[in-house]
């Protein structure tokens, strides 16, 4: 199959977009603690939705898994682990820096690491911009970060305008330099996934022998990275849960006066629907990734790009945005534009490199 970047490209917009949408689900569940919805919804984003798609789209699934060398399997297992200690992190980087910096800052760190980590780590780097394409596919890369600034400066104006009329609460948390620490721990191990993922290449390899698709060939590797992450979400919240003894939630409702307590069975069914967007982030990622060529690696950076292209977007909206001056909304939409333009550049670098 030839590849098609640009069709590509639309297929990370699509896993940005449910990535960036997978939380609307969960916070309309009512009475249920974060890490009650949070490790069901866990449950089919790392465990159910992974197995199935791959049992459905890919052949002979468990064979292929089987014939790779236990080390490949480690190898993803253990880099999803080490993933999902940067996806716990992350809350913390929120909480002193605010949503949109901490977000900004946070995956600003997952990009340049996880994008340029893997050539860097294989020695492939120099080769890929010697040519024409591979500079064009870094300075697409570049501009994500460009865009990602433009994003931070606008939503942490937002987050000061935004407070100037409301008690100082919020503003009683932040810590720039606790924040910026986590921030950069939280982004270097949440960059785990895509060694993860360049660690799966003999499993996609496995896969395509066995005579799965190209664009399906990439799942298996998704079920071996996100049991790890589920491993270490699941010893988390199994702590949350024994601390704040809140396990009976999962069989009864508990209403509370503000937000009244949904039924037991909507509950489960947002849980599920959230936890099924956050997966189907993936399951578009490697069908990208299938067009992307040998400037596979720039995926990264489109997922990144996307994430934060669609949850700025959501924020306008859910009307976030309302209340902030008109210089700030500008200087977001300056960085969504810079967003789509780097989206756009590296699509183009990949496509000169097919030409």
């Amino acid at each position: 199959m030839t590849p098609d970047p640009i069709l590509g490209v639309f297929f990370h917009w699509l896993g940005g977009l449910s990535s960036a949408s997978f939380y609307v689900p969960y916070k309309r569940i009512r009475g249920w603690s974060w890490e009650i919805f949070w490790l069901t919804g866990g449950v089919f984003s790392w465990l159910i939705a992974p197995w199935l798609f791959a049992s459905i789209q890919t052949n002979d699934l468990i064979n292929v898994l089987v014939s790779v060398p236990a080390k490949t399997l480690l190898w993803c297992y253990f880099w999803g682990g080490m993933w999902g200690i940067g996806g716990l992190a992350f809350g913390l980087t929120m909480r002193y820096l605010g949503l949109s910096l901490g977000m900004a800052l946070a995956l600003g760190i997952t990009t340049v690491i996880g994008t340029m980590g893997p050539p860097i780590f294989n020695g492939t780097l120099g080769s890929l911009s010697s040519t024409a394409s591979g500079k064009i596919t870094l300075f697409g890369i570049a501009l994500v970060l460009v865009g990602i600034f433009f994003v931070a400066k606008a939503g942490r104006a937002k987050e000061k305008q935004l407070q100037e009329n409301k008690p100082d609460i919020e503003r009683d948390e932040f810590n720039l330099r606790k924040g910026v620490l986590i921030a950069i721990f939280s982004g270097v191990m949440s960059s785990c996934f895509a060694f993860g993922l360049d660690a799966g290449e003999p499993i996609r390899n496995a896969s395509a022998l066995a005579g799965t698709s190209q664009w399906w060939k990439g799942l298996p590797v998704l079920c071996v990275i996100l049991a790890g992450g589920f491993t270490t979400n699941l010893i988390w919240c199994i702590y949350l849960i024994r601390k704040n003894k809140s396990a009976n939630q999962w069989f009864k409702k508990t209403d509370t006066i503000a937000k009244p307590a949904n039924s037991l069975s909507l509950n489960y069914f947002l849980a599920a629907l959230g936890g099924t967007l956050w997966y189907f982030q993936f399951f578009f990622y490697t069908m990208g990734e299938s067009q992307m060529g040998r400037f596979a690696f720039s995926s990264w950076s489109l997922h990144m790009a996307s994430i934060i292209l669609f949850s700025t977007i959501w924020g306008f909206v859910l009307s976030e945005w309302k209340g902030t001056k008109a210089n700030t909304k500008a200087m977001v939409w300056l960085g969504i534009f810079t967003l789509v333009l780097s989206t756009v550049i590296i699509g183009v670098g990949n496509s000169q490199a097919g030409a």
